[in-house]
């Protein structure tokens, strides 16, 4: 297990260094240009801070400069565009918390519903409780998730008006915290719009696995040796049924890190996911290859955890071994 795991990260860094090492090529073919400012104090730190980071040096001593000050100075660049001037990396933190919140909330709200209805389809197979949910988990994974954004938006706010246009408060506007009501209330739309899909997929992956559960030899032994139905399906299929489960939903709480671009947009969510398209419309060099490196690590860190997490989930499952 320890050898898989070392392995695994290893690839993965490797990965990503290679991600990277494209993403920074490409980029810096466009050939910045150097921002310009009337304040000459300004100007000359914008200068400074160019040269520093090795905008004027052929394109492979940039590659060296811009590595040698992750590893050295943890320094991502800087934003030229979205915030001039400004720490790239500050950005990024700057733009997490929104990101994370309405996520997470969407999250806490999708897994019970998505489960109990696919817990509820599976019990009830082949009867109208299953066909009427199996119809709306297809309806639901097929539609993209702006055109519920879109849905949400013109009968909650427009038709009935109960929230407000733009999303979310600012802290200022909403008592200076992430965790009030008005601030909770402010992201009940983008929360609704995020959570269909989500309570899809794991609908129909928990119908699926509990059926199959269900009609295992062990459930009829399990039947025989005189346990109801339901004593049968609490103490035995589920337990058993959320093996496979349990790291999708592990990997949706890491995946929470990236947020939804086409949801901020739409909301205009400050996030990092509206910060991601600020940055390629602005051709803000610094912050787009910061994003990408973010983007790709989560994604690789959730591949990761999931397929070791199924290694302490499910005992009979031995990672690495042949």
């Amino acid at each position: 297990m320890t050898k898989y795991v070392i392995k695994r990260v290893l690839l993965m860094f490797l990965t990503l260094f290679i991600i990277v090492s494209i993403s920074f090529f490409l980029i810096r073919a466009l050939k910045p240009a150097k921002p310009e400012t009337q304040d000459l104090n300004q100007q000359k730190a914008i200068e400074d801070r160019w040269e520093a980071l090795g905008y004027n040096e052929p394109i492979l001593s940039q590659y060296g400069i811009y590595l040698k000050n992750i590893a050295t100075k943890w320094d991502f660049g800087t934003s030229w565009k979205v915030k001039m001037n400004s720490d790239a990396w500050d950005l990024l933190i700057g733009r997490l918390p929104p990101t994370i919140i309405v996520n997470l909330y969407s999250l806490l709200f999708s897994i019970p519903v998505g489960i109990g209805l696919g817990v509820l389809a599976a019990i009830k197979k082949n009867k109208w409780q299953d066909t009427v949910i199996s119809t709306g988990v297809i309806i639901f994974i097929s539609v993209p998730s702006y055109v519920y954004a879109f849905l949400v938006q013109y009968f909650m706010y427009f038709k009935w008006g109960w929230f407000p246009q733009s999303t979310i408060y600012s802290l200022a506007d909403a008592g200076g915290s992430y965790f009030t009501w008005k601030m909770f209330y402010s992201m009940i739309m983008p929360i609704l719009a995020l959570s269909f899909g989500e309570i899809a997929g794991l609908c129909r992956f928990t119908r699926a696995e509990l059926t199959e559960t269900l009609t295992s030899d062990y459930m009829l032994l399990a039947r025989t040796k005189g346990l109801t139905r339901r004593q049968a399906t609490t103490r035995h299929a589920l337990k058993n049924a959320m093996v496979p489960i349990l790291p999708m939903i592990i990997s949706s709480f890491i995946g929470i890190l990236g947020g939804s671009f086409i949801i901020e947009q739409i909301f205009s969510i400050p996030g990092v996911g509206n910060l991601y398209i600020q940055s390629v419309n602005l051709l803000d060099f610094d912050v787009f290859m910061l994003d990408t490196i973010f983007y790709t690590f989560v994604g690789l860190l959730a591949g990761i955890v999931v397929d070791i997490s199924y290694g302490f989930i499910d005992p009979r499952i031995r990672m690495g071994e042949r």
